[in-house]
C-alpha cells in the first residue's frame, strides 16, 4: 500500500521548484501558510473540494483581488500535485472567483495590470543602456515575456542565438519557447561578448566584489540594482521588474490572438491571459488624447 503523502509535503515540493523566484517562492509560502496550517498534516487525497470551499470562504476579510491571488496560488498547487500524480484531478478546478463585495466599496478596476508606457520605456532604455548585464536583462523580458525567475534559470547553452530564442521552465514544470527581438539580439550580443564572466555555466553572471567568485546573478541583486534606477527617476516609481511582463502582452492584444498569447505568456488558464484584452483606461485615454490632437490640426 503506498504511503499517503500529506499537503504539506506536496506544498513543500511545490514550492522548492527550479526556475522560482525567490520573491515568488516567499509571496506563495506566506499565502499557504494558512491552509498548512489548519491542513497540512492531510492526506492531499483526502481534500475535497468541500473543504476548500470553506477554507476560502474563511478569507472573506480579504480584499477581493487578495482573495483571487490566494485562489490561484491554491489552484496551481493542486494542478502541481495532479501532475506528479498525488491526486487524479484537482478539486476546484473551475471554481468561481470571489466577486467584488459593493458594501464593502469594492468594484472591478482595469487598472489591475500594471505594464510601462512608451515614455516610461523610452527612459528605462536610456538608463540601462551602459550597463551591458542589466541592458540584456531588460530587452530579453520586455520582448519575451518571460518572468524574471525563468530568465535567471537559464544557461548560456539554454540560448538558440541564431534563432533569437530560448526554451524556459514554467509554472507547473511547463515548457515553453520564447522568442526576442533584433534589438534584443544585439544587447545580448554585447553582454555575451564584454561583459559575461566566462566562468559560469549561467546565462546571466555576477562576480562577488571580495572573493572575485562568479555565479549566477541573484534576484536579490538584480533587484537592487532596479531599485536604485527606479528611484533615480520619478517616472519609473512605483514600476516593478514584473511589469516588463505585463507590458509584453498588452503591446501584443490585438496584433495576435489570445490564445497564441497564452501560449507565450506560459498561462495554465486563459482566463489569466483575457485580462489583458481590456484596453485599460491608460491607454483609452492616450488614444483619445492623439485623436483629439489629430482633429485639431486638421481643423487649423
Amino acid at each position: 500500500m503506498r504511503k499517503a503523502v500529506t499537503l504539506a509535503t506536496v506544498a513543500t515540493e511545490f514550492l522548492e521548484r527550479p526556475g522560482l523566484a525567490p520573491t515568488t517562492r516567499e509571496t506563495y509560502s506566506l499565502t499557504l501558510a494558512p491552509l498548512l496550517c489548519e491542513y497540512g498534516s492531510w492526506s492531499i487525497e483526502i481534500i475535497s473540494k468541500q473543504t476548500l470551499v470553506e477554507y476560502l470562504n474563511t478569507l472573506s476579510h480579504l480584499k477581493y483581488t487578495s482573495h483571487h491571488k490566494h485562489q490561484a496560488i491554491l489552484q496551481s498547487l493542486l494542478n502541481f500535485a495532479m501532475e506528479q500524480g498525488y491526486i487524479k484531478f484537482n478539486p476546484i478546478s473551475g471554481l468561481k472567483q470571489r466577486t467584488p463585495d459593493r458594501e464593502k466599496g469594492e468594484h472591478k478596476s482595469d487598472e489591475t495590470i500594471k505594464y510601462l508606457t512608451p515614455e516610461q520605456l523610452t527612459i528605462l532604455y536610456k538608463t540601462v543602456k551602459s550597463d551591458l548585464r542589466l541592458n540584456a536583462i531588460v530587452h530579453l523580458l520586455h520582448r519575451t515575456g518571460c518572468r524574471i525567475g525563468e530568465l535567471l534559470a537559464l544557461n548560456l547553452s539554454d540560448v538558440d542565438l541564431k534563432n533569437r530564442k530560448f526554451q524556459v521552465l514554467g509554472k507547473g514544470n511547463k515548457q515553453r519557447w520564447c522568442f526576442y527581438s533584433s534589438d534584443a539580439a544585439v544587447a545580448l550580443d554585447n553582454y555575451l561578448n564584454h561583459s559575461r564572466h566566462k566562468k559560469s555555466e549561467a546565462l546571466f553572471t555576477a562576480q562577488h566584489p571580495v572573493t572575485l567568485k562568479v555565479s549566477r546573478i541573484s534576484y536579490y541583486t538584480l533587484h537592487d540594482y532596479w531599485q536604485e534606477i527606479t528611484n533615480e527617476y520619478p517616472a519609473l516609481n512605483g514600476v516593478r521588474i514584473h511589469d516588463l511582463r505585463h507590458t509584453f502582452a498588452t503591446e501584443r492584444v490585438g496584433i495576435i490572438s489570445i490564445e497564441q498569447l497564452r501560449a507565450l505568456m506560459g498561462h495554465e488558464s486563459i482566463q489569466t491571459t483575457l485580462r489583458y484584452s481590456k484596453v485599460t483606461s491608460q491607454k483609452a485615454e492616450s488614444a483619445a488624447r492623439q485623436a483629439l490632437d489629430v482633429l485639431m490640426n486638421t481643423t487649423n
